[in-house]
C-alpha cells in the first residue's frame, strides 16, 4: 500500500495563516495518507470535493490498541458531498492514534484536497 505523507500547517494564537492549498486526496484501498508525531487533540482536517456531482467518503482511520484503548470504537466515516469542504475533528489520541504516533486516512476519489491544522495552545 502506498502512503502519501501528510503535514500540519500550525495555526498560530492571535495572529493569522493564509488558506494553504492543501495536499491531493489519494484513493484507497491501494493508497492511504498518514501523518507522522500526530496531536489528535490538536488536529483538525479540512477536507475539499471537487468531483462532478458525487460526494467522497473521508475516512480517519481507528487506531491500534494499545495505544488507541478506544480504537474498538471503529473508523470515522464523512461523506463530503460535490463542491465543498468539511473541517474534521480534533480526534481523540484513545480512538485513532497508531502504535507509531501516527493518524492513517483514506478517502474514496482522488477528487479534491485535504490540509491539516494544528491548533495552536494558548501562549
Amino acid at each position: 500500500m502506498a502512503t502519501t505523507a501528510l503535514s500540519y500547517t500550525n495555526l498560530v494564537a492571535n495572529d493569522n495563516v493564509t488558506q494553504p492549498a492543501g495536499t491531493t486526496l489519494v484513493a484507497a484501498p491501494t493508497n492511504n495518507m498518514q501523518l507522522a508525531n500526530a496531536f489528535p487533540e490538536l488536529t483538525v482536517l479540512r477536507v475539499t470535493n471537487t468531483d462532478d456531482d458525487t460526494a467522497l467518503t473521508f475516512t480517519v482511520k481507528a487506531g491500534d490498541s494499545p495505544p488507541a484503548l478506544a480504537a474498538g470504537q471503529g473508523d470515522l466515516t464523512v461523506s463530503v458531498a460535490f463542491g465543498t469542504a468539511e473541517f474534521i475533528g480534533p480526534f481523540e489520541s484513545g480512538r485513532f492514534v497508531q502504535s507509531d504516533g501516527s493518524m492513517i486516512f483514506e478517502s474514496t476519489t482522488t477528487t479534491g484536497t485535504v490540509t491539516v491544522l494544528k491548533v495552536a495552545r494558548n501562549t
